[in-house]
């Protein structure tokens, strides 16, 4: 991990205990070994960190989503490839779930502008398999869909109260199920 990924990480985790506003430079460097002023040497902003950290989540999921979807055989196995990649990365950035949710408001605009956008085609990647495997669902329906699913799956920081193996093959069930895959 570089030490730009290290602040990153350690931003989230902050930023998901305390909220945006609730950290200071001054934390920031002191829970990565090094002065606020320090950090300034990575980033321009603590802000500049929030956008980074959301936008590369929102790159990542589309990304990865559209490797398992271009690697499927079917529909079906897409759709069980982006559950299964969903699952998978909700367990492993719990804070950066909590993060987006509660700071989305103190994200820069045009930042704000991209994740949505990233967002809209990672749901797009979802929605299109989902009208492959049933032609006799809508655009606004498997959008919904998809979304649900991902309401289900990113409620994980909240709900995860079972080890992450038991969690996953719970989620992974329940948001199969919600895809009508179940």
């Amino acid at each position: 991990m570089s030490r730009r990924e290290q602040i990153l990480a350690t931003a989230a985790e902050l930023f998901a205990t305390h909220g945006f506003h609730g950290v200071s430079v001054a934390d920031l460097g002191a829970a990565c070994g090094i002065s606020g002023p320090a950090l300034y040497k990575h980033f321009p902003s603590k802000q500049a960190m929030l956008a980074e950290m959301l936008v590369a989540i929102s790159e990542e999921l589309l990304r990865v989503g559209t490797e398992r979807v271009a690697a499927a055989e079917g529909p079906r196995s897409a759709l069980e490839a982006l559950v299964d990649w969903h699952v998978d990365f909700a367990l492993r950035h719990r804070a950066l779930i909590v993060v987006q949710d509660r700071d989305w408001e103190a994200l820069p605009a045009e930042a704000r502008d991209t994740v949505r956008r990233l967002q809209r085609e990672y749901v797009d990647l979802w929605a299109a398999q989902l009208r492959r495997l049933d032609a006799g669902l809508d655009v606004p329906t498997t959008r919904s869909m998809a979304h649900a699913a991902f309401g289900l799956i990113n409620s994980t920081p909240h709900s995860g109260r079972l080890p992450d193996e038991r969690m996953r093959g719970l989620l992974s069930r329940m948001a199969l199920g919600s895809l009508g895959l179940g």
